[in-house]
């Protein structure tokens, strides 16, 4: 394992109670080759973790965007709060240096794997707020997960919503969604396009414009403000 100072300088954060935090890398393929050993896998933490990460997220977006409704503010955490950005956030500290895991997962590169980092940064977060308690984990995940959230803010005053919408769709349906064009209409000099989006086989939005790249722009922003809350009936 490498120095723990690393990790505490990335962190701005020196743990007091340290049980904790070697808790949060004990992955249970780790505990369970190790049962009389009495160790707690990181399956608790991770669940805490996951919680007040949750509640931080919410608290930076409000804050981030005074004038966006529930409903964007949800969307907006989802293209922060999964795998991908976890495990993004779990890289840059370096957190695989410090993972506990059991031979299998040792021996199939488990250190690296998206779901094993993610879930050791929602550990990670669980133990932090244990330690220091929410208000210096929120400053600690605002700082860790900023560029996540410009990003989100760059791509919406872009109006760029066929990205955001692309990254919604890999982390919700692991799929991309699929541009028809249904309708070109009106003269050379003036036309008008019409394109539809499909989901999974199922047309979920429409849109129309004076170019295709327009319309495909208006319905990828009707379905990204659509799909929050709906992803269960796609």
């Amino acid at each position: 394992m490498k120095d723990i100072n690393q990790l505490y300088e990335r962190l701005d954060y020196r743990f007091k109670q340290t049980d904790l935090l070697a808790e949060a890398f004990q992955h249970a393929s780790y505990v369970n080759e190790r049962r009389n050993a009495g160790l707690r896998d990181n399956e608790r933490l991770e669940f805490l973790g996951d919680a007040v990460l949750d509640l931080a997220i919410s608290h930076i977006l409000m804050e981030y965007f005074p004038e966006a409704k529930e409903g964007n503010l949800s969307k907006y955490r989802a293209t922060v709060v999964n795998e991908k950005g976890l495990c993004q956030v779990a890289k840059g500290l370096g957190l695989g240096d410090y993972i506990l895991l059991g031979r299998g997962e040792e021996l199939t590169y488990g250190r690296e794997k998206p779901s094993i980092l993610a879930n050791t940064m929602e550990a990670l977060l669980g133990a932090l707020y244990l330690d220091a308690g929410f208000a210096m984990t929120k400053e600690a995940i605002h700082r860790l997960f900023l560029p996540l959230i410009r990003k989100i803010d760059s791509k919406k005053a872009n109006g760029d919503y066929k990205s955001l919408l692309q990254e919604h769709t890999q982390e919700a349906h692991r799929t991309l969604p699929e541009y028809l064009l249904m309708n070109e209409s009106g003269p050379a000099h003036d036309k008008t396009f019409r394109v539809a989006i499909r989901l999974n086989g199922k047309t979920i939005s429409e849109g129309e414009g004076k170019s295709k790249k327009d319309a495909e722009q208006k319905a990828a922003r009707e379905a990204f403000n659509c799909l929050s809350g709906e992803t269960k009936d796609l």
